[in-house]
């Protein structure tokens, strides 16, 4: 799952007990704070046991299911609760860390999991180890005689919460026409890096207007050649993405981060773009953008797109960037002050174009097609003048697209 990934929720099973599986064929799917990956069978055989079950937490390296190696369905039976044993099952081996569907089922149950037979490998308790005790009646037996009670129901109320005064504030009673659903691993990720970014940065946003007049004549001259040749449109982003590397390359502070007390400069451009998933946010980086040309980075956007939407990305497509662009335009908004993306110092947000009155050089006054620029940057790293420095060189490569090719 990668370096970064320590645990993640299994959200879906492809297979059920009882199914043939192939040797690479998807088993199920497993949703960390990146990605929502598919866990391929180590082998061709039949699933017999599935251990961890779905909206379960589970760390790198605990074992979910169990596969009879080389069977058929027809000759695989499908594990029981409690499994078949010649001799009676040895205790728990409580040096090993439960699995966290054993876990849960031990915790819930206020169960003694020294106490519980074990059939896993080494003395390892399982799913239907705990499942089998419950069934037998031993386990209330020893919730009589068990020092503390068993937890709360899980569909007890939410907790009180309190104010900044601390006075406390009664839990909100769900309405007839409510519904609470959990939190998928993602969106809990999202919600704390972004916390963590205000927590941390020092976020300060500047903002500037762009007359999009000259863009949109150059989309309008080129795109049907453009598309013909090289098989991609000719969109906004690869353009804003040429455009923020010119200026990138000018004032390096905006390509950097803090790594402790340390200023970490880097010279390659790997530009995050911002897409909404049906899952949530996610930032695919496009790699090498200063070395790209404008068709290759529009084909990379385009990509990142549809791999969003159809959830396919991978963890290392999604790390490694040094600056974000985020659209917030082609949903209809006309300004926001976008959050940076940890641990990067800047971001870039793009708005809609719209049509206003402009008092032009000559006194005169047009309707031009203009879009508000923001740039929210970490003010402990980048200084105003650089900021507002780089967002301006930024309009100006826009206004003048080709400023860009000829580096002016």
């Amino acid at each position: 799952m990668g370096e970064s990934v320590t645990e993640g929720t299994i959200s879906s099973w492809l297979k059920k007990v009882g199914e043939e599986v192939a040797v690479d064929e998807a088993l199920c799917e497993v949703e960390t704070d990146k990605v929502t990956a598919e866990l391929p069978s180590p082998a061709a055989g039949v699933l017999v046991e599935i251990i961890a079950g779905e909206d379960t937490d589970v760390e790198v390296g605990t074992v979910v299911g169990r596969i009879a190696v080389g069977a058929t369905a027809g000759a695989a039976a499908p594990a029981k609760s409690a499994p078949a044993a010649s001799a009676p099952a040895a205790a728990a081996n409580t040096s090993l860390p439960l699995a966290p569907a054993v876990r849960k089922l031990v915790e819930e149950n206020g169960l003694d999991a020294a106490k519980i037979p074990a059939t896993g490998k080494d003395g390892r308790l399982v799913k239907g180890d705990v499942l089998a005790y419950i069934e037998s009646g031993q386990a209330e037996k020893d919730k009589a005689v068990a020092a503390k009670p068993a937890p709360a129901p899980a569909a007890a109320a939410p907790a009180a919460s309190s104010t900044p005064n601390g006075a406390m504030i009664p839990p909100r009673p769900v309405g007839p026409r409510e519904e609470r659903v959990k939190m998928t691993r993602l969106r809990k990720v999202i919600a704390s890096r972004l916390k963590e970014a205000q927590n941390t940065a020092a976020i300060l946003t500047t903002w500037n207007e762009v007359d999009m007049t000259g863009v949109l004549e150059m989309r309008k001259q080129y795109k049907d050649g453009f598309e013909k040749k090289h098989g991609v449109k000719l969109g906004f982003m690869g353009i804003f993405t040429k455009a923020c590397v010119t200026a990138l390359r000018e004032w390096p502070a905006v390509n950097a981060e803090i790594d402790g007390d340390e200023i970490v400069y880097k010279n390659h451009y790997d530009v995050g773009i911002a897409v909404g998933s049906p899952t949530g946010l996610v930032v695919p980086v496009v790699r090498d953008c200063d070395e790209k040309s404008l068709a290759q980075i529009e084909g990379d956007i385009v990509d990142y797109g549809k791999r969003a939407r159809a959830g396919s990305l991978t963890m290392d497509e999604m790390m490694g960037g040094t600056f974000t662009i985020s659209n917030g335009g082609v949903f209809g908004s006309l300004l926001s002050a976008p959050i940076l993306n940890r641990p990067q110092s800047a971001i870039l947000g793009m708005h809609k174009t719209q049509m206003r009155p402009m008092v032009m050089p000559d006194g005169s006054i047009q309707a031009r097609p203009m879009m508000y620029l923001a740039l929210s940057y970490d003010h402990r790293i980048i200084d105003g003048r650089e900021a507002v420095s780089f967002l301006v060189r930024v309009k100006e490569c826009l206004e003048d697209p080709q400023r860009i090719l000829l580096d002016a």
